[in-house]
């Protein structure tokens, strides 16, 4: 096999597979960087192996399997994990091969077990959610830094430190009873949310959507629902709700290049919506159970999909309904969103205002999405020069390639106007 087919196998396994692979690995070795040093050998392993073999029938089990051996032989020059070594030598780490079935349920419990694993309460909550993120995504550590605004030295502290936490306090790697969730379910939901959200938006250059990561997380929402049945918190049937409205958007969010289509653009007859007739049920079991963000959010998504037509969309609506939100959880990123409603509903004026303060403020200030939004009601409102500026100022934040094409090209129409 040529050198590069290898290689973009490899990368493409890693990308759609890690937080699986990662997760099983846990569960064997009971160790978070014994775990992630053993697959990121075994990936190492691939490239040249594939190169010369071709890439097997079966790719995640073989990566499992070559990780397997890593950690055994790194045991194995540990004097005290002898009897660790045994143990595992008799067990699941013994050297026959069986091709995992992957369809089972193992899998989502696997990285639902990893999720509350890394969700103790012993952890500080961003360190949760960095952790989660670095698991169960994939995510370099700099692009964590990047996401929580720190440098990069001061996350990967972070990460040492959580997983050795884990490890020094002997957090078990298991789902918790039911009775025992409640605890950690809100720092749960947040992870899959925001795993969901790097499918929806990917970090990375490369696609805007990572469709394995947003079904992953669909996937997760519906297992643990079906394990909190049968009264299953609101937030958590809001959080599935909303999730199912987002990606049943996916097949219009992209054109055949790649490029980015806005909400108002999209050819709505792709919208997916078996899934849309599934969620909408969800909304309203959410709301009743209290309106909670994520319910409130839903509502919104759900505000979207039930307008067949851009300008059918019920705007007012949708900012009553951000109005709620902010009062309920007042953040600079709902304030942002509710901005852009307020245009949608207003006009822009009004919306600009609200963006100028949180400038001002300086909380968003290296979020690409706020110099974005800036830019789009200048543009709308005719000044063209100031537009220009804040395009360039998010295209220095922006990192994902189909939305820097987007933001080029509106810089261009506006720099065209103003010469």
């Amino acid at each position: 096999m040529p050198a590069d087919a290898a290689t973009a196998a490899v990368e493409t396994v890693y990308r759609s597979e890690w937080g699986r692979i990662v997760a099983t690995l846990i569960r064997l070795v009971g160790d978070f960087e014994l775990a992630e040093e053993a697959a990121q050998e075994a990936f190492t392993a691939a490239v040249d192996q594939w190169r010369i073999s071709g890439v097997p029938e079966f790719p995640r089990a073989w990566i499992i399997q070559t990780a397997k051996h890593k950690a055994i032989d790194r045991i194995r020059r540990q004097s005290n994990f002898a009897e660790k070594l045994e143990t595992y030598a008799k067990d699941e780490l013994g050297p026959s091969f069986v091709v995992p079935d992957y369809d089972n349920a193992e899998i989502p419990d696997d990285r639902l077990r990893l999720i509350f694993t890394c969700c103790h309460p012993a952890l500080a909550l961003e360190a949760q959610v960095a952790l989660t993120l670095r698991t169960l995504c994939g995510l370099e550590t700099d692009e964590i830094a990047r996401a929580f605004l720190v440098p990069e030295a001061t996350m990967a502290q972070r990460l040492v430190r959580a997983k050795r936490k884990i490890r020094d306090a002997g957090i078990p790697y298991v789902v918790p009873e039911v009775n025992d969730m409640a605890a950690r379910l809100e720092a749960v939901l947040t992870v899959i949310y925001l795993v969901f959200n790097e499918g929806y938006a990917a970090t990375r250059s490369g696609p805007l959507v990572r469709a394995d990561l947003c079904a992953e997380a669909i996937r997760l929402g519906r297992l643990l629902r079906t394990l909190m049945s049968p009264r299953p918190p609101a937030e958590l049937t809001g959080l599935l709700a909303l999730m199912l409205l987002h990606d049943a958007r996916r097949d219009a969010r992209l054109d055949e290049a790649g490029d980015l289509i806005i909400l108002e653009e999209q050819d709505r007859s792709l919208w997916n919506r078996e899934q849309i007739s599934e969620a909408m049920p969800l909304v309203d079991d959410a709301l009743r159970g209290g309106s909670g963000p994520f319910a409130l959010q839903a509502a919104i998504a759900a505000g979207h999909c039930q307008a067949d037509k851009p300008e059918d969309t019920d705007w007012r609506q949708i900012v009553r309904l951000y109005d709620l939100l902010e009062r309920l959880q007042p953040s600079p990123i709902v304030s942002l969103n509710r901005a852009v409603a307020i245009a949608m509903a207003d006009g822009p004026g009004p919306a600009l205002e609200i963006i100028d303060t949180l400038v001002a403020a300086g909380d968003l200030e290296n979020y690409y999405l706020l110099h974005a939004a800036r830019a789009d009601l200048l543009r709308r409102s005719g000044s063209s020069e100031d537009a220009a500026k804040s395009y360039r100022r998010a295209l220095q934040l922006v990192t994902n390639d189909s939305e820097r094409r987007f933001l080029e090209r509106r810089l261009r129409e506006v720099e065209t106007s103003v010469a």
